[in-house]
């Protein structure tokens, strides 16, 4: 089954962000993921807003939680940490 990784964003160093953005993607699409939503306009109905919202199918949970674990998305996201207040979750989808 495939897997959605969904992460709201609140960037607060964009610089340091920009260079995770760019490791995340290569790391990201190593895995077979495929972004969905990036940024891009949204609506915000209930809970905290935040700015950025992303979205990125993969073939599996397995393989979303491999790439979170994986050396390249770990390497990216060390210009995350201190640039960003985030969370991530992964949702298996609907068959």
């Amino acid at each position: 089954m495939t897997a959605l990784w969904i992460a709201h964003v609140e960037v607060t160093d964009p610089d340091a962000y920009g260079r995770y953005a760019q490791g995340a993607t290569a790391a990201i699409a190593a895995h077979g993921g495929v972004f969905l939503a990036r940024g891009g306009r949204h609506v915000q109905l209930e809970g905290r807003d935040r700015a950025r919202n992303v979205v990125a199918r993969f073939p599996s949970v397995e393989a979303a939680v491999a790439c979170y674990e994986s050396a390249d998305y770990q390497a990216a996201l060390a210009h995350a940490k201190g640039a960003a207040i985030r969370d991530l979750v992964v949702v298996e989808e609907v068959g």
